[in-house]
This record gives C-alpha cells, sequence and structure tokens, in this order.
C-alpha cells in the first residue's frame, strides 16, 4: 500500500481578506503544513489541488488572481504536482487519477476545504474509485452556510460533513493521531 496527502483548495482567498474567507482557515493550514512536512521528510508524493473557477460570475479563485494562489503556508515545491480543478471532485475532468495510477497511491490523506464542498465530493468520489482514505478534520475548514431561514455555524457544517464522512468513506481524525501513528 502506498499513501499520498492531497492537499485541497489552501489557497489566498480562503483566507483572512480573501474573497470567502473559512472560518478556522489558518489553523487548518497550519494542520495541513505539519502533514506536509512529515509527508516531503518520508518521501511520500504530496498532490496540490487548486481550484480555478471558470463559470461566469464567480467570486473567488478567478485564474490570474493572487486570491486563487496556493497560499505560503503550503507552498509546493517546483518537483511537486499541482491539479487544476475547476469543479467540487478534484477527480472530475482532471489528471489526478492518472497521476495517482502513476504513482501506485492506493491511500489518500485528505485535507483542505471546504469541508461541505470539496472536501465531501472527493473524498466520496476517492471511495468510489477504490482508495482507502483518512480525512484529517482539524486541516479542514468551511464557512456558516445558511437553510431557508436557518443560520448553521461553520463549526456545525463541519463536525455534520465529518461526522458523515466517518466510517463508510473515509477515516476522520486529527492531523496528531494520525502523525502519531506514522
Amino acid at each position: 500500500m502506498k499513501e499520498a496527502l492531497l492537499l485541497i483548495d489552501i489557497q489566498n482567498d480562503y483566507f483572512p481578506g480573501g474573497s470567502m474567507e473559512l472560518s478556522g482557515m489558518e489553523d487548518a493550514a497550519k494542520k495541513a503544513a505539519c502533514l506536509l512536512k512529515a509527508f516531503r521528510t518520508s518521501g511520500k508524493p504530496v498532490f496540490f489541488i487548486k481550484h480555478l473557477s471558470t463559470r461566469p460570475g464567480a467570486a473567488f479563485f478567478i485564474p490570474g488572481t493572487s486570491g486563487a494562489d496556493i497560499h505560503a503556508s503550503i507552498h509546493p515545491l517546483p518537483e511537486e504536482t499541482v491539479i487544476e480543478k475547476n469543479f467540487p471532485n478534484s477527480f472530475f475532468k482532471t489528471e489526478l487519477l492518472p497521476c495517482l495510477k502513476e504513482e501506485n497511491v492506493t491511500n489518500l490523506v485528505i485535507c483542505g476545504a471546504m469541508s461541505h464542498m470539496c472536501i465531501d465530493t472527493t473524498v466520496r468520489a476517492a471511495k468510489e474509485l477504490g482508495f482507502t482514505s483518512i480525512l484529517i478534520a482539524d486541516a479542514c475548514a468551511t464557512r456558516d452556510l445558511k437553510f431557508e431561514n436557518e443560520k448553521v455555524p461553520a463549526h456545525t457544517v463541519h463536525a455534520a460533513f465529518m461526522a458523515a464522512l466517518d466510517g463508510m468513506f473515509a477515516n476522520v481524525m486529527t492531523a496528531e493521531k494520525y502523525l502519531s501513528q506514522t
């Protein structure tokens, strides 16, 4: 079994001052940076997933803007793979699956943003494609949502999606727990 790290959409627009600031993004990025360091040290493959908005009227991750750039806290090295995507599923219409197959990857460690969107969609797709996934809950972030007249706080959105994914689609744990096992 070969493990790879997926760092999904840890981009400037999700940080304070960005066009779509998320709750807890700075803390999540710190945890992601710890994972990245461990993967680099062990020589395990790392894949950076970068979302670029192509739909009309998009408000963030606009190609060519600094907001679409991968955040400096986890900046890729020149030899590391960056996969660009235009949809929530990191596998959909991208080179991610062929790259993982080329590296003989069977297991994924996943983190990034947003918990309720690209993380959820990618984790579910990974399961359907036959990957075993570990989802690092405290290295993910999301935002408040609204359903009808009810505001759903980010911490509740995050917890609900982690709970829904845990077990059937991924083994959900903290960065500390994952790093203590490696």
